[in-house]
């Protein structure tokens, strides 16, 4: 199983945190399928190139529609058995997509966007994800901080899991909204299951945190929300979906179409809440009574360039891009 392990700002976790980390023992394999061999199935053109795929994930809400897909039999139904790796970030799903080590991986958009625009993968997006709502991801201090908006944290130290992802737009979007800028320097990488210790030992001043490190953080009493960034100007923002190379998407069109299907059904069955509720303590550690609290986002069905453009133009206006990316060409359509 991949881990998060980067030397980055770690400590001991205190007590409360506890059934947080514990997400990251979450299962890092699942049978989805049927098939004998890693190849073959599609020589006949009826079925998946490639009927045994490896998935990168991550033990969050966001991929809930994955394990919906695993666990309803809807890959077997399209010929397919797959195989899911955890990953720490979206740059390590960026290295492990280069290397050929996944198939296809979940990752947010900005770190895909940057690794296209720098020529470090040919990406081509095959589903959407998840999308922001009100308390999905946001913006925390410790209890007795002075902090009460965005603009009191000018010159403060936020951490975020990786610094010109999708964790440090959104507060730099967010932030000018309230006249304060926000630059890489003001950004600390802190791993998501380290966050409250980073708060609690005075390390940040803040942290940008996403369901369910927001509900653990604010229930053990270490911090509470200043800002909200699954509300204007960043409500319902494109966070994450699920992509590949082109080189594989070119060689095994009818694995990816199979994918897309399946993905497709669990996205639409995601739109229920009471079932992701009941299908995050299947590849998590988090207990029920914690899933029912949580505050989840959005699971598009479909992959909409008029909603990835946004996150292009919001990179553009922060620095992130110097050039347009063109997103109709990385969308891989739906086969029949």
């Amino acid at each position: 199983m991949a881990r998060g392990a980067r030397g980055r700002l770690r400590g001991s976790p205190p007590r409360t945190v506890l059934p947080v980390l514990a997400l990251l023992a979450a299962t890092t394999t699942g049978c989805g399928g049927s098939g004998d061999g890693a190849d073959g199935g599609g020589a006949d053109g009826r079925g998946p190139e490639k009927t045994r795929i490896t998935v990168g994930t991550m033990p969050v809400a966001d991929t809930a529609p994955l394990q919906l897909a695993m666990d309803k039999g809807f890959f077997k139904a399209e010929g397919l058995t797959v195989r899911t790796t955890t990953l720490s970030g979206g740059a390590e799903s960026v290295n492990r997509l280069r290397a050929g080590a996944l198939d296809i991986s979940f990752g947010n958009y900005v770190s895909y966007f940057l690794a296209h625009a720098n020529k470090a993968v040919d990406v081509r997006f095959v589903s959407d994800a998840f999308a922001s709502a009100p308390r999905t991801h946001a913006v925390l201090v410790p209890k007795d901080s002075p902090a009460r908006t965005l603009k009191d944290l000018d010159g403060k130290k936020i951490g975020v899991n990786t610094k010109r992802n999708i964790s440090a737009l959104l507060v730099q979007k967010a932030g000018k909204a309230e006249g304060v800028t926000f630059d890489d320097g003001d950004f600390a990488e802190v791993d998501m299951p380290a966050m409250e210790t980073a708060l609690t030992s005075g390390s940040v001043d803040a942290v940008q945190a996403v369901e369910p490190f927001v509900s653990a953080i604010e229930e053990s009493g270490a911090g509470r929300v200043v800002a909200d960034l699954g509300r204007p100007p960043t409500a319902g923002f494109p966070i994450a979906g699920y992509a590949t190379t082109a080189a594989f998407a070119k060689k095994h069109p009818q694995t990816v179409a199979a994918f897309q299907r399946a993905m497709a059904r669990a996205q639409k069955q995601a739109a229920r809440r009471a079932t992701v509720v009941r299908t995050l303590p299947d590849y998590t550690r988090i207990t029920p009574e914690q899933a029912d609290r949580l505050s989840l986002g959005g699971y598009p069905v479909a992959l909409d360039p008029a909603r990835l453009r946004r996150v292009v133009q919001l990179m553009r206006e922060f620095g992130y891009l110097e050039r347009n990316v063109d997103v109709e060409p990385l969308l891989v359509r739906p086969g029949p």
